[in-house]
């Protein structure tokens, strides 16, 4: 990515999805399928997603569903060749700022106990580890942490306030 790349984050769109499965083939050994994100997205009322794009390509997701006060992240990818470059906080920061409009409080997420890259980031962000689902992924019986970040207090490190106006 050159300085003339820009990163924007938008609401996920059905035409969105060819790109979507391209980086869940890279990023996951066991992915979503396409029908799994048509159904989120247009029969998943709950179901909210964002995609980060670098001009016209998808390099990155979120999706959370909200349940009353609490928002729990379905998934979050950033296309391989995009890591390291800060996509990944901003989907977060930007789900979380959504959340945080429909009254949600406090936002959980599972992680794989090997994913320590993921785990740094979700803690930099305020999530704290708050148990652990045995054999939660079905492709090797890994389990996975559960983290929980808790709205209504700081969350110290990055900000959401930060990024806010970075939405388009």
């Amino acid at each position: 990515m050159g300085t003339e790349d820009v990163i924007t984050i938008v609401s996920m769109e059905f035409e969105h999805l060819p790109d979507i499965q391209i980086i869940e083939q890279r990023s996951f050994a066991s992915p979503w399928s396409y029908s799994a994100f048509l159904s989120e997205l247009f029969e998943n009322d709950n179901a909210f997603y964002l995609v980060a794009q670098s001009r016209d390509t998808v390099v990155g997701y979120v999706g959370v569903w909200i349940i009353l006060d609490e928002g729990h992240i379905t998934n979050i990818a950033v296309d391989p060749r995009y890591r390291g470059r800060g996509i990944g906080s901003r989907l977060l920061q930007a789900v979380t700022a959504v959340a945080q409009t429909q009254g949600v409080t406090r936002m959980t997420l599972e992680v794989r106990v090997s994913n320590i890259e993921a785990q740094r980031l979700y803690r930099r962000l305020g999530y704290e580890v708050s148990g652990v689902r045995k054999q939660y992924y079905r492709d090797n019986n890994e389990d996975a942490l559960i983290m929980w970040r808790d709205l209504t207090k700081d969350a110290g490190g990055e900000t959401d306030s930060r990024n806010r106006n970075k939405l388009r």
